[in-house]
C-alpha cells in the first residue's frame, strides 16, 4: 500500500512570558531570543512606534544540537488559541495583518552550525494608517526538517521556536472585556447521597479594546434564600488575552447542589474594564420526583374511580313506568241476537 503523508499543522513552542524571569524561546534543540543589550538580556521584542514609524532589531538562533540545523525565518502574528487561550503565532502561509506583515528579517533562510549561534537583523515598518494599540507577534524559526511517522497514514510534524514580539502603536487606547454565553450542566446522581454531584461552566471571554489584557474571573453561586454555594477566583484565565480575540473556557464544580435553585454568576475584570453574566439552573433529584409524581398520579386515578364507584351505589333506584290497562273487547250476548 502506498504512504500517504499528510503534513501536520507546525507545533510553535513560545517561552519568556511577561511575568517569568528573562529567558530564550527554547524547545530543547534550538532557541530563539532578542539579542542582549547593554544592560540586561531580554527574553521578548518589547516596542513603542508611531504609524509610518521604522524600527530595527536583531534576533538569534542558537543550535543547540551537534549537527546543523536549517530554518525559515520569518514574522508572524500572534493569537490566543481556542482551546485554553495560550499565546499562539500564525503559520507561514496564513494571512497577516500586525507585526507578521509589518516585520521583515534580513535573511528569510538560515543554516546555524551545530552548538552555534547566528545573528539575524529584522526591520519593523509601521504603516501610516497603523490602527492604535497593542500589535503582539513572534519572529519565528522554522526547522525545514519534517519528521514522518510510520504507518500507512503518516503525519507529519515541522517544529518551530518564536520570539515573542510586543509592539505598541500610538495613539487612544482603550481597554475592553467582555464576558457571555454562561451555560451550565448540571449532573446529579439518580439517588441523592449516591454519589457526587457536578456542574460544568462554560463561558466566552473577548477583548473587545485595543491593549492585551490580563484578565481574573470569579464565580459565585446563591441558593434559595441567599445562600452561598460557591464563591471561587478561576485559575484557568489565560494569562494574557491578545486585542480582538475570543476564548471559550470552562469551569468544574463539584460539589454542586442535588435539591436547589442556584444562581450562577460570573465576573470577569481586567484594568478598568468589569462585565459579569448570570445563568441559573433547578437541582432536583430527578429519580425520587418521578416516583413521587407517578404514586401521586396514580393515587389520583384511583380515588377519581372510588368517587365515582361510590356515587353508582349511592344514587336512588328509577321507579318503573305504570303499567297501561288492557283495553277489553265488547262481547255480544247470544240473547241479543234476532
Amino acid at each position: 500500500m502506498r504512504k500517504l503523508h499528510v503534513l501536520l499543522s507546525l507545533t510553535v513552542l513560545l517561552l519568556g512570558l511577561p511575568t517569568a524571569a528573562a529567558r530564550a524561546a527554547d524547545n530543547g534543540s534550538w532557541s530563539v531570543y532578542p539579542v542582549a543589550s547593554k544592560i540586561a538580556a531580554r527574553p521578548y521584542f518589547t516596542f513603542s512606534a508611531e504609524p509610518g514609524q521604522t524600527l530595527t532589531d536583531k534576533v538569534s538562533v542558537r543550535n543547540r544540537t551537534a549537527r546543523p540545523l536549517t530554518f525559515r525565518l520569518y514574522a508572524a502574528d500572534a493569537y490566543n488559541t481556542a482551546r485554553d487561550g495560550g499565546f499562539a503565532v500564525r503559520t507561514r502561509n496564513e494571512p497577516m495583518r500586525g507585526v507578521g506583515a509589518w516585520a521583515r528579517p534580513a535573511k528569510s533562510r538560515i543554516t546555524v552550525p551545530g552548538h552555534r549561534t547566528l545573528t539575524v537583523p529584522f526591520t519593523l515598518r509601521v504603516p501610516d494608517g497603523a490602527e492604535p494599540g497593542d500589535h503582539p507577534g513572534a519572529i519565528v524559526a522554522l526547522d525545514e526538517h519534517v519528521d514522518h511517522g510510520s504507518g500507512s497514514l503518516a503525519l507529519g510534524v515541522q517544529r518551530a521556536v518564536g520570539a515573542r514580539v510586543y509592539l505598541r502603536v500610538g495613539g487612544p487606547t482603550l481597554p475592553a472585556l467582555s464576558v457571555g454565553d454562561l451555560r451550565i450542566s448540571h449532573h446529579q446522581p439518580l439517588v441523592p447521597g449516591l454519589g457526587d454531584s457536578t456542574a460544568t461552566v462554560s463561558y466566552t471571554l473577548r477583548n473587545t479594546g485595543n491593549v492585551t489584557l490580563h484578565p481574573k474571573a470569579e464565580l459565585t453561586a446563591r441558593g434559595l434564600f441567599g445562600r452561598t454555594l460557591l464563591d471561587r477566583e478561576l485559575t484557568r484565565v489565560p494569562a494574557e488575552l491578545l486585542p480582538g480575540q475570543r476564548v471559550r473556557l470552562t469551569e468544574s464544580w463539584r460539589g454542586a447542589p442535588q435539591f436547589d435553585r442556584a444562581d450562577v454568576t460570573l465576573t470577569a475584570s481586567a484594568q478598568d474594564s468589569r462585565e459579569s453574566a448570570s445563568a441559573g439552573f433547578l437541582a432536583l433529584p430527578w429519580l425520587p420526583v418521578a416516583l413521587v409524581s407517578a404514586a401521586g398520579a396514580l393515587t389520583g386515578v384511583l380515588l377519581v374511580r372510588a368517587r365515582r364507584a361510590r356515587a353508582r351505589r349511592s344514587a336512588p333506584g328509577r321507579p318503573s313506568p305504570p303499567e297501561r290497562p288492557t283495553p277489553s273487547r265488547l262481547r255480544s250476548s247470544p240473547s241479543a241476537r234476532p
